[in-house]
């Protein structure tokens, strides 16, 4: 299965994988968005592989760098948070 993304309200919506097979996409996708604030909600993500949390870590890292927000919304996000959290890398 692929990624998806569509936006509404100003939430990206994911469907799919966040994996070695689609990170390539998901972060150019988001890296070229020439926006303030990102939200991306990953209901509907199916599985997030290591590539998947590097990929979430270099749009978060960039996020800061720029002084933007990234978020995640959706059921795994505490999850990742405190992954990234308990690594102490965001």
């Amino acid at each position: 299965m692929s990624l998806q993304i569509s936006e509404k309200n100003e939430v990206f919506y994911l469907n799919g994988k966040i994996n070695f097979e689609t990170t390539t996409f998901f972060k150019k996708y988001f890296v070229k968005l020439n926006k303030e604030k990102i939200v991306i909600n990953i209901e509907n993500v199916k599985q997030i592989d290591k590539e998947g949390l590097k990929a979430i870590l270099v749009l978060i890292n960039l996020a800061n760098r720029n002084n933007k927000l990234f978020s995640i919304t959706g059921y795994g996000c505490k999850e990742i948070y405190d992954y990234f959290d308990q690594m102490n890398v965001a």
